[in-house]
């Protein structure tokens, strides 16, 4: 046994820096790709913005979609309230910016137990074009985002859906400083290594699709009970023979004032999703924590060389993704905060298994395998207890 604790921790920590390693390759590489061509005539997108509320920033999100230069694009927002906070902020927005065509549907989609995939369902008959672009409501974007996103999709062979890399940014508190680094680092590399080997990690911030081809393979209808939407949507796709792309500009998703539990609950909730989908690949994501593995590698080296190798790891996962998704702009934030990241994500691993609610609206409903929503009477300790959580539409 005290030859095959020091094997472990090694094998343990092969795996950490293959990761970071294959992580950032993955980042650049897609970022260093070269942007499709869109000397031709590119086919017209419907862009659809689900909204449900108003954050601070919204109107200045809302704004960077109606200055696209892509040739044919129309936005549809949509609430599933007439009073919702949103429904002034879009329609003031849409106000001054007549000569974009955009419109706002309120409707009530009775059945699904997703509130975005109930909000995209009610919007998509108000939708005029075949393609679609999915995008959330606290996503910025440059001028040239749809054009690349529908240049991606027209320019390989194959490609059914076409997400995005994602930068977290805006942060204008301590917490959302971490979360910005958690989404440069650990989300970035996450999503975009197994995308780039095959094994589609789909991001519901940013996806285009053919509504036509979505409605071969079952429509929304499939998803409207899951809380993985994004996941389930993007496999579809890969399972029918279709692979998901990534576009190389990255989006920003904008994080704004946000305390430390409400950053602790969205990633417990993103490690739950997950947890229920792939049990074995959320043990390994221990791995991707160097400094929490800091007291096992110990056991191979000097605790001052596992805590310098774990911290070298962390920096290179946090710092190295921060550079290829934001520059150097407030690189220190990285440097000072991954430790405390691992810290953050040992957190959120050791708690999500526990988790089997999730709360919002006064419902509550349990998360089944593969995220299945079961509609549940709520108790007093879901309510209050470590099983329960909320959820933003």
């Amino acid at each position: 046994m005290s030859a095959l604790l020091p094997a472990i921790a090694a094998s343990v920590l092969a795996l950490s820096v293959l990761w970071t390693l294959g992580g950032l390759a993955a980042i650049a590489a897609t970022r260093r790709r070269r942007l499709p061509s869109s000397s031709g005539r590119l086919p017209p997108v419907s862009v659809l913005k689900p909204l449900s509320g108003a954050d601070p920033s919204l109107e200045q999100n809302l704004e960077t979609f109606f200055g696209q230069d892509h040739a044919g694009f129309e936005i549809v927002f949509g609430v599933e309230r007439a009073d919702d906070p949103a429904v002034p902020v879009a329609r003031r927005v849409m106000r001054r910016h007549p000569g974009v065509a955009a419109r706002l549907v309120v409707h009530h989609t009775p059945t699904g137990m997703n509130p975005k995939v109930r909000n995209l369902r009610g919007m998509l008959p108000h939708a005029l074009h075949d393609l679609v672009l999915v995008s959330d409501s606290n996503v910025r974007v440059g001028p040239g985002y749809v054009r690349e996103m529908v240049a991606t999709l027209v320019a390989e062979p194959g490609v059914g859906v076409v997400t995005s890399l994602i930068a977290g940014a805006d942060e204008s508190s301590p917490a959302g400083a971490l979360e910005a680094v958690q989404m440069c680092g650990f989300v970035a590399a996450g999503t975009t290594l197994p995308t780039v080997f095959g094994d589609a990690a789909v991001v519901g911030k940013s996806m285009l699709f053919s509504r036509r081809e979505l409605a071969r393979l079952g429509g929304l209808e499939r998803v409207a009970d899951l809380l993985a939407e994004d996941h389930v949507l993007g496999k579809t796709f890969q399972h029918a023979g279709r692979r998901v792309a990534i576009a190389r500009t990255p989006i920003v998703n904008v994080i704004g004032p946000v305390s430390l539990g409400a950053i602790f609950e969205r990633h417990v909730r993103w490690s739950l999703i997950r947890w229920r989908l792939r049990p074995l690949a959320h043990l390994a994501e221990l791995a991707t924590s160097p400094l929490a593995l800091a007291p096992l590698l110990s056991l191979c080296v000097s605790p001052w060389l596992a805590f310098g190798v774990g911290l070298g790891v962390a920096w290179a996962r946090d710092v190295g993704g921060w550079l290829l998704l934001r520059g150097a702009a407030g690189v220190h934030l990285p440097i000072l905060l991954a430790p405390l990241r691992d810290l953050f994500a040992l957190a959120v691993w050791l708690v999500a298994p526990l988790r089997r609610h999730v709360r919002w609206r006064g419902h509550c409903v349990r998360v089944g395998a593969g995220t299945l929503l079961f509609e549940v009477a709520e108790r007093a300790d879901d309510a209050q207890g470590p099983g329960a959580f909320p959820v933003r539409a």
